[in-house]
């Protein structure tokens, strides 16, 4: 596999897992450190930085969702947006050290926008989430090998 497959398909599985579109990032990090072919370092710069800039549409979605907040279409539903938005009025901007979970920090990052979060504190603590998140899960990925 070319490093520019690798690296590529590393980032557009972190970006889409990041988006509300349902993906999975943490197995293509994980066999990528497997193979041992890559830095693990810039594998987990890739998966961050897409991953961020994912969670950064979510935040561009949500300055202008909520006008369509009942739609058939809506990527999201009504019910999840709720429960993110719920816990987003309850903890503020700290909730977004959750954006890394699955289920609820997509509907997070959504509703920061929303709830017109800054984007700059927005992208700091959700840059925290998402790399500690891969820094996490390569250590423990590495320590098993």
């Amino acid at each position: 596999m070319s490093a520019l497959a690798a690296y590529g398909g590393l980032f557009l599985a972190a970006f889409l897992a990041a988006t509300l579109v349902p993906a999975q990032s943490e197995a293509v990090l994980a066999g990528l450190l497997a193979l041992g072919h890559h830095s693990p370092a810039l594998l987990i710069l890739v998966a961050g930085t897409g991953n961020v800039l994912g969670s950064v549409v979510n935040w561009l979605l949500g300055r202008g969702i909520e006008r369509y907040r009942e739609a058939r279409w809506s990527p999201i539903s009504a019910k999840s947006l709720e429960r993110a938005g719920r816990w987003y009025r309850r903890y503020g901007w700290w909730s977004l050290l959750l954006s890394w979970l699955p289920i609820i920090g997509d509907p997070l990052t959504l509703a920061a926008g929303i709830m017109r979060e800054p984007f700059p504190r927005f992208l700091l603590v959700v840059t925290i989430a998402k790399f500690g998140r891969y820094v996490v899960l390569a250590a423990a990925i590495l320590h098993w090998l």
